[in-house]
């Protein structure tokens, strides 16, 4: 019997740094400890929602 090959593809990341509020930081703790992820997860999930939800129309959202 013969196994097709699983392929797993793998996703870059990159570190940075960035501050944060530290009332910011324990509720976001909080969120974890509940779901049971990680803060990274929870940040990839909270960008990804801002980004994919913001109003790419609004010129006060970045100025330049």
């Amino acid at each position: 019997m013969a196994f097709r090959k699983l392929k797993i593809e793998k996703e870059e990341y990159v570190n940075r740094t960035f501050r944060l509020n530290t009332k910011l930081v324990d509720e976001m703790y909080k969120v974890c400890h509940k779901n049971g992820i990680s803060l990274n997860k929870l940040v990839d999930i909270c960008i990804s929602y801002a980004l994919e939800n913001l109003d790419k129309d609004d010129d006060n959202i970045c100025p330049t």
